[in-house]
């Protein structure tokens, strides 16, 4: 064939694409989306498409650059921006992004994202972007930098408040979102790998998502690429409102793989209210462990459909337990909130103010019945700092905290602690928040004193192996202290 009817060919299979393309069913976004906050661009014939620059110009200055700087010990060069560690590298994760190639013995930087909440200077971002000390530096995008102040970050939502010493800055608009739906359009704007103010557009895949480990964020899940350097940027809607905090990614890489997580906004800014006032978060419990109730479960118990929580157990002397609460009762309803899946009831009880009555609607005995309780305050966790408070992780970059009974049931452990903060050598060798540290050097762990006690008997240089349990896996990894 010659190269005139080659091209021919390929003239006509081109054509035949684009007839094919254009008889797809987009949905038209028009009547979505106000045009003052994302314009759609529609040719003849076809349907109308988003268009996110009005969004970027009217948003983008509210959103900032944070790097933070913390002082570690010589180390290995990090030559890659992807999380590294041992055994299958998949599961929810923070994504805030060290910067690659740093000379041993310099301080760590680590890039993360944030946006403005009010004109005097206060910022969201993630609480894992700025945990441990360090200096917190944010950028605006007209190339200004602040020192920043951490007024207070909450681990179990991940959520920071920061401080900067300036006025009459640009804000972001807040969401709501209740009213998100299921496969609309999202944008998220931030600095993945340090490309500043960087914009990537997909739609929300789910709403309500529950991940491991995470008690009280029902997350927001969408298919728009995040990646590291995004961490504690805003999600937006059409309608240019912020509706959440890009937290967490699902990879097996560190990159991004299609799922991504954010923190509804609703949460976070009740979260940063408290933060401002109290400079800590308030919670309420009731001393409850809860399973999922299965459809098998709810016919043992009488139930007509699989709605509510199932008690396992009842902490001793707990509020639960001085309001006759017993192991087999399925909340169905607290404090007039209905109780669907056993995933809503901590987030349902933690809302509610420490020393309220509450009423409970449990399913008991085939028929329901109402019970009074007085709610509790949640303890803020108790973390083992290490041999080192100034940097919050010990020698070997681990901050920890005593398993609760609750938690030792789960797992079927008799001892262990879990990691709640992750930095230095532990970080290089692969350990992540919420692994359990079973033993130390061969040494069974009972506590987090014990752990620490046990720490500071490792000689520095040589490596500790410690044992720990993800998941349903258990491995040895070896960390080098010091």
């Amino acid at each position: 064939m010659t190269r005139k009817a080659t091209f021919s060919v390929l003239m006509v299979a081109l054509a035949s694409a684009f007839v094919v393309y254009s008889q797809l069913d987009f949905p038209t976004l028009a009547s979505a989306a106000p045009a003052a906050a994302v314009d759609t661009v529609a040719a003849a014939g076809k349907p109308a498409m988003p268009d996110f620059s009005a969004l970027v110009e009217r948003e983008g200055a509210a959103v900032v650059n944070i790097t933070v700087r913390r002082s570690l010990p010589p180390a290995e060069d990090r030559s890659s921006p992807k999380r590294q560690g041992p055994g299958p590298n998949f599961g929810p994760f923070p994504f805030g992004q060290p910067f690659p190639n740093q000379p041993r013995g310099t301080p760590q930087a680590a890039l993360g994202s944030g946006f403005i909440i009010k004109p005097d200077g206060y910022i969201l971002t993630n609480a894992h972007v700025v945990s441990g000390n360090g200096d917190v530096t944010v950028k605006l995008t007209d190339k200004r930098e602040f020192k920043a102040k951490v007024i207070g970050a909450d681990p179990r939502t991940d959520v920071a408040l920061l401080k900067i010493d300036a006025i009459g800055l640009p804000t972001v608009h807040v969401g709501d979102p209740s009213k998100v739906k299921v496969g609309q359009w999202v944008a998220a704007i931030g600095s993945p790998f340090g490309f500043e103010n960087s914009i990537s557009a997909g739609i929300v895949s789910a709403k309500g998502r529950a991940l491991p480990d995470e008690t009280y964020v029902p997350f927001i899940q969408t298919d728009t690429a995040v990646n590291p350097g995004n961490s504690g940027g805003p999600l937006f809607d059409l309608d240019g409102n912020v509706i959440g905090i890009n937290s967490q990614i699902y990879s097996r890489t560190g990159g991004y793989m299609g799922l991504a997580f954010a923190i509804p906004i609703d949460i976070a800014m009740d979260v940063a209210g408290q933060l401002q006032q109290r400079g800590k978060v308030t919670r309420g419990r009731i001393g409850v462990q809860i399973q999922e109730l299965s459809a098998d479960l709810a016919k043992s118990f009488g139930l007509p459909e699989p709605k509510g929580a199932l008690v396992s157990s009842v902490e001793k002397d707990g509020p639960a337990d001085k309001a006759g609460f017993k192991t087999g009762d399925v909340i169905v309803e607290f404090d007039g909130k209905p109780v669907t899946d056993s995933r809503e009831l901590p987030l349902i009880v933690a809302g509610v103010k420490p020393g309220h009555d509450a009423a409970a609607k449990i399913w008991r005995g085939g028929k329901e019945q109402t019970l009074s309780v007085t709610v509790g305050e949640l303890q803020p966790e108790k973390v083992a700092l290490g041999d080192d408070e100034q940097s919050g992780t010990g020698k070997l970059g681990l901050a920890v905290q005593d398993l609760t009974e609750a938690q030792r049931q789960q797992l079927e452990v008799s001892g262990g602690v879990v990691v709640g903060g992750v930095d230095g050598p532990a970080a290089r060798a692969g350990l992540r928040q919420g692994d359990v540290v079973i033993a130390v050097n061969g040494e069974q762990i009972g506590s987090a004193k014990q752990f620490k006690t046990l720490l500071d008997k490792a000689p520095d240089g040589k490596p500790v192996a410690l044992l720990i349990q993800r998941g349903d896996m258990r491995m040895y990894v070896p960390v080098t202290a010091g």
